[in-house]
C-alpha cells in the first residue's frame, strides 16, 4: 500500500516538535522547528505564548490565538493566503505553530516564516505532506500560462520607490516617504504591484482588521501564490487597520471579493462552525466587530479607506 498522505494541519497539530533556532530581529519569541509526524517531517514556525511581549491594546497572551484566527478566515473565504496554522502544545508551552514557507523573492526584512535564523540547520522535506490546494482563478483571468490563482500578478518585485509622483503601469500608489542618508534626503513615491494576490490580502486584512502588514509579511513562493505572516494584532474591537496595501482604498471591490465575503457573512452566523471555532481564540466582542466588518465591505462594495483615526501605514513599513 502506498504511505498515507498527511495534511499540513496534521502534521502541524500532532507532529514532534524540534526547535532548531531563533528567528532574528522579530519583537516575540519566533523559533525555527521541524515537525515529524508517521514518517512525515516539514519546518515551521513556533510562537509560544509565553514569548509573547504584553501590548497596551491587546490582552496580554492571545497574539498566538488570533495568528490561528487569521488562518481560519483565510480558509473561509477560500484564498489560501496564509499558511496552515495551529495552536498546539509544545516545547515552551501553548502556542501558534505554522508551516514554514520558503519565500522565492522575499521583500526587505521579511520574518517569521522565512527571517535569518541562528541555526544552519536546512529545512526538512516534506515527502508525503499533502500540499494546500491553491486558489481559483478568478473571473475574468487571462494569463494561461500563470499557475492556478496567480492570474494578472506581477512577476517581480511586489513593492517599490519611484521618483515622481505617479506610479507606472503595473503599479498602485500608497504614498511619499523620505528616503536616502543624511545629506542625501529625497522624497519617494512608495507603490506596490497592482496584483490580484495582494488585492484579495487587502480585502482580507480589512476582515480580520490587521494592525500590521509589512512588507516583510509578503512570501512570494516559487509556485506562484504569496503567503501572509504575521497576524498576531488582528481582530481588535476598534480600528486598527495598518496597510502598505492601500492602493485600492475606495475602489470598487470585484466580484470574486463580494462572492467571498458573502459566503463568510453566512460562515459568520451564531450557529456555524466557523463561528464555534472563532470563539475559541477571540472575544465574543470581536467577533460582533468582524461581523460589523463583512457587513459594511458588503454595504459599501469598496476597499477600506484609511480612517483618519488611526495611523494608515505601519511603521517601520518593511
Amino acid at each position: 500500500m502506498p504511505p498515507r498522505s498527511v495534511s499540513p494541519q496534521e502534521l502541524l497539530a500532532k507532529g514532534e516538535l524540534t526547535v532548531r533556532g531563533r528567528i532574528r530581529g522579530a519583537s516575540n519569541a519566533v523559533l525555527y522547528c521541524t515537525v515529524e509526524y508517521d514518517g512525515v517531517s516539514a519546518a515551521c514556525v513556533y510562537k509560544p505564548v509565553a514569548g509573547e511581549r504584553p501590548l497596551w491594546d491587546f490582552p496580554d497572551g492571545t497574539l498566538a490565538q488570533r495568528e490561528v484566527a487569521a488562518y481560519e478566515l483565510s480558509e473561509a473565504m477560500g484564498w489560501g493566503l496564509v499558511p496552515p496554522t495551529v495552536l498546539r502544545d509544545g516545547p515552551y508551552g501553548e502556542g501558534m505553530c505554522q508551516l514554514w514557507i520558503e519565500a522565492s523573492e522575499a521583500p526587505e526584512g521579511a520574518a517569521g516564516a522565512s527571517g535569518e535564523t541562528e541555526t544552519s540547520e536546512a529545512p526538512q522535506g516534506t515527502q508525503g505532506l499533502d500540499q494546500p490546494e491553491k486558489p481559483s482563478a478568478p473571473p475574468g483571468a487571462s494569463r494561461a500560462d500563470a499557475p492556478a490563482g496567480a492570474e494578472g500578478v506581477a512577476h517581480g518585485p511586489l513593492l517599490a520607490l519611484v521618483d515622481g509622483d505617479q506610479p507606472g503601469e503595473g503599479w498602485k500608489a500608497v504614498g511619499f516617504a523620505e528616503v536616502g542618508g543624511p545629506g542625501e534626503e529625497r522624497t519617494a513615491l512608495l507603490v506596490h504591484a497592482d496584483d490580484v494576490r495582494l488585492r484579495r490580502l487587502a480585502v482580507l486584512d480589512a476582515v480580520i482588521n490587521n494592525g500590521d502588514r509589512k512588507g516583510g509579511h509578503l512570501l512570494p513562493a516559487a509556485d506562484g501564490r504569496i503567503y501572509a505572516i504575521d497576524h498576531g494584532v488582528t481582530f481588535n474591537a476598534d480600528d486598527k487597520l495598518r496597510t502598505l496595501l492601500w492602493g485600492w482604498a475606495g475602489e470598487p471591490l470585484t466580484e470574486e471579493a463580494l462572492d467571498a465575503l458573502r459566503r463568510l457573512s453566512d460562515d459568520l452566523a451564531e450557529d456555524r462552525p466557523l463561528t464555534a471555532r472563532l470563539t475559541e481564540l477571540i472575544t465574543p466582542a470581536e467577533i460582533q466587530a468582524l461581523r460589523a466588518r463583512v457587513a459594511d465591505l458588503l454595504r459599501t462594495g469598496r476597499h477600506r479607506e484609511p480612517s483618519g483615526q488611526w495611523p494608515a501605514i505601519p511603521w517601520p513599513p518593511v
